[in-house]
């Protein structure tokens, strides 16, 4: 592939396997557009696509290339440019309070404990949260608790953010105060979700299917045609046997 040791994420001759079962296997793959949509029935390979991105997990051969680097030989540079928003917001928040959650990631680059907690209250004031700053994270919605994990990803001022399905357990009310948030930050986004609706403002969706990609193009072609595949299989599952 031609330019895949430049900016943005490539795969190359990707595959993942485990117990000789194929998981995933994306021949050539580069992603460069500032919203891009994963999406696909249960199992078929989201949650891996975005792990192989930030490093969590190594293609079992070919290469995952992100700003340059590849992921086999840089998982510890990594973290600087890919920030990772869990499906779930209490198997990421590690600390009692906001604050210190938020400041976590900078204090772990260097930053003296003082000046870190300052800037996570300059990035909570940013986005209308200024008294959460020592707010226990017990206390907080479940929103709230997606919130704070976006904003201490964002901290590291990483230049990609992974997410995946961050708005699963989320009522429609806080999913769309999210999602305004989420299309006006400067990072691409790349996330994997059933929530067609979003995505429809993101600028390329991959549907994959089996680990395998199915189809790819703009939101206007990729999410109709999965709509109508979901409705199918759905009908099928109606019929009697």
């Amino acid at each position: 592939m031609a330019g895949i040791d430049g900016p943005g994420i490539a795969f190359e001759d990707v595959e993942v396997r485990r117990a000789g079962r194929q998981l995933l296997a994306i021949p050539a793959l580069r992603l460069a557009a500032p919203r891009i949509g994963v999406i696909g029935d249960n199992g078929s390979g989201k949650s891996t696509l975005l792990r192989l991105v930030n490093g969590l997990l190594l293609p079992s051969s070919g290469r995952v290339v992100v700003g340059g680097l590849e992921t086999a030989r840089h998982r510890k540079e990594l973290p600087a440019q890919v920030g990772f928003v869990f499906q779930n917001p209490d198997h990421q928040l590690i600390f009692p309070t906001v604050g210190e959650e938020i400041a976590f990631g900078l204090t772990e680059r260097g930053m003296p404990a003082r000046q870190a907690r300052q800037q996570a209250l300059a990035l909570l004031e940013q986005h209308g949260c200024s008294g959460w700053i020592d707010r226990n994270v017990n206390e907080l919605s479940g929103g709230q608790k997606q919130l704070v994990c976006i904003l201490a990803v964002l901290a590291t001022e990483p230049s990609i953010v992974l997410m995946d399905e961050p708005f699963s357990s989320l009522d429609l009310p806080t999913r769309l105060a999210l999602s305004r948030r989420i299309m006006a930050l400067p990072q691409q986004i790349v996330m994997a979700s059933h929530d067609l609706d979003l995505l429809t403002r993101f600028d390329r969706v991959i549907w994959l299917e089996a680990g395998r990609i199915r189809q790819d193009g703009s939101a206007a072609d990729v999410l109709p045609a999965y709509r109508a595949h979901a409705a199918t299989a759905a009908d099928a599952d109606l019929v009697p046997a």
